[in-house]
């Protein structure tokens, strides 16, 4: 199988502990260069998963013309200037979510893709999963009836110490958890808010460790949605939740965001309780082949600019609402 060569633009746990494992996992990535702020750090991680090259800056490896994508998994503040950069070398690019800040940058940037002939997506692995792809075949069905409201839960655990408590660096709930719960919302209601309303518990340094909201839209769906960080200091403590209710049923599940392995979540009728069971690989393999498809096939990408715009936009109605 041909094979997409990857450059990985920083060394962030997220890539450590979840992205780099699914590259591996995938058919047709090809673990090609990674970039560090130092070189010692980029060797440390060619040596520990097979890289080729290791660069001790990032323009370093933008400059590598072999370099075919990008996968971005810096801090949220820096991912604009990386992104743009990347673009402007023609690579193609998979970014962390959030993309962007705000709505008017993401759609900057996938102007700019789309000016260079490149691919960019936003990475939510989660949404790959089939876990998801299953859900959203239950509720297309019509299976529980019309859907009238959903509420989606993200809490983890405080910290002492993070890049997430930082402002200057697209720090707090919303943007680190948040995100999750309005585009697992978007992915299920084909309508564009009419009504939101927000509030926020913040940090003594300005991110908001809290978040609630509630939207309405113009289909007259209703969704909730509650994130935070408030679950203990430093501990591997988390919470996640989805309930979609609809006029002949409902779905509650508790699976965890990116869950891999056996899934569940229950479907309730009047009639019948019915538990689906979904084996799931390794969301961030799926996202690393199916971009890897685009480059080499022309496919579309999963999570669209379409798609991420909308949430983008979403998502700053909730920032103006809570005052970030």
């Amino acid at each position: 199988m041909e094979k997409v060569k990857w450059g990985v633009l920083g060394t962030a746990n997220i890539a450590r502990g979840c992205t780099i494992p699914g590259m591996l996992l995938s058919p047709n990535c090809e673990l090609y260069a990674i970039a560090g702020r130092s070189l010692e750090k980029a060797e440390k991680f060619k040596a520990d998963f097979g890289f080729k090259k290791a660069y001790g800056s990032y323009e370093e490896l933008l400059d590598d013309e072999d370099v075919q994508a990008v996968y971005i998994p810096l801090p949220n503040g820096l991912h604009f200037k990386w992104v743009k950069a990347a673009l402007e070398k023609k690579k193609n690019v998979l970014c962390e979510k959030p993309m962007a800040l705000n709505a008017n940058d993401a759609k900057e940037l996938f102007k700019t893709a789309e000016e260079n002939n490149v691919v960019l997506m936003e990475a939510y692995a989660y949404l790959h999963s089939p876990y998801v792809k299953t859900l959203k075949e239950d509720v297309a069905s019509g299976i529980i009836g019309k859907v009238d409201y959903i509420e989606s839960a993200f809490h983890t655990q405080g910290y002492k110490e993070d890049i997430r408590l930082y402002k200057d660096q697209g720090g707090g709930a919303m943007y680190d958890l948040g995100c999750y719960c309005t585009t697992m919302i978007l992915s299920l209601i084909d309508s564009e808010p009419a009504f939101v309303k927000a509030v926020a518990e913040f940090s003594d340094l300005g991110v908001d460790y809290n978040t609630a909201a509630i939207i309405r839209f113009e289909n007259g769906v209703r969704a909730s949605f509650n994130v935070g960080m408030i679950l203990g200091e430093n501990t591997n403590s988390r919470f996640d939740r989805l309930y979609i209710h609809g006029d002949k049923g409902s779905i509650r599940s508790d699976v965890e965001y990116n869950q891999a392995g056996e899934v569940s979540y229950k479907i309730y009728t009047k009639y019948e309780v019915i538990e689906r069971k979904i084996s799931v690989p390794q969301n961030y393999s799926l996202e690393i082949t199916q971009l890897g498809n685009c480059i080499l096939n022309g496919e579309k990408p999963y999570v669209s600019p379409e798609f991420s715009l909308r949430n983008s936009k979403l998502m700053d109605l909730v920032f103006e609402e809570i005052g970030y």
